[in-house]
């Protein structure tokens, strides 16, 4: 996709721990992320990499047009989300924009996790107690992962997780599972 850019690639990796690795390695100007990955995913890696490296300028890329991810890729600090469906024009224009030091979120991508990322913090929701079960349910809902994905990951009933969302939703104060999922990163919670 990029040979014959302006682009050079000085690196591969093939999972998350491989990405944060070589970031601090090979010393890229900008890391081109998946979002789904082996052995940590690319949203993981997002959160190292601009923890360990906050001027490397981190691009997602994935199949997956899901508001969580967007949503948790704003909120860690990405210059933005392009899906693996655009264009090779498309993928470059993003790229060059962020070689110049911009974000590339477009307005649509941001209008859709808006409310997640507006959600009032009060001073007391650090101090909210969770079930271990809840912790485990809101790491996965942070991660993107669908209910049915919660149900088979953690040995549950997709009734018994549906409950367990429900519970969060109402205990951390927000509408919907992107807010929760913004509000668990913001929190380092997942």
């Amino acid at each position: 996709m990029l040979q014959g850019t302006e682009f050079k690639v000085v690196g591969e990796a093939s999972n998350g721990r491989e990405a944060v690795e070589m970031t601090g390695t090979l010393g890229p100007q900008i890391v081109l992320l998946d979002v789904r990955m082996p052995d940590g995913d690319g949203l993981a890696a997002l959160s190292r990499i601009k923890l360990e490296h906050p001027h490397v300028a981190v691009l997602m890329y994935s199949a997956y047009d899901n508001p969580n991810y967007i949503a948790r890729a704003v909120a860690l600090g990405a210059h933005g989300y392009v899906l693996k469906g655009s264009s090779n024009a498309e993928l470059l224009q993003r790229l060059r924009k962020v070689a110049e030091g911009e974000s590339t979120w477009e307005r649509g991508e941001l209008r859709r996790v808006t409310g997640a990322l507006a959600t009032p913090s009060s001073s007391s929701d650090s101090e909210i107690p969770f079930t271990r079960r809840e912790q485990d349910v809101l790491a996965r809902l942070a991660a993107g992962s669908t209910n049915r994905e919660i149900a088979d990951e953690l040995g549950m009933s997709y009734e018994t997780v549906k409950e367990h969302v429900q519970h969060l939703l109402r205990k951390i104060g927000v509408s919907d599972r992107t807010q929760a999922a913004v509000w668990a990163v913001r929190r380092g919670l997942a």
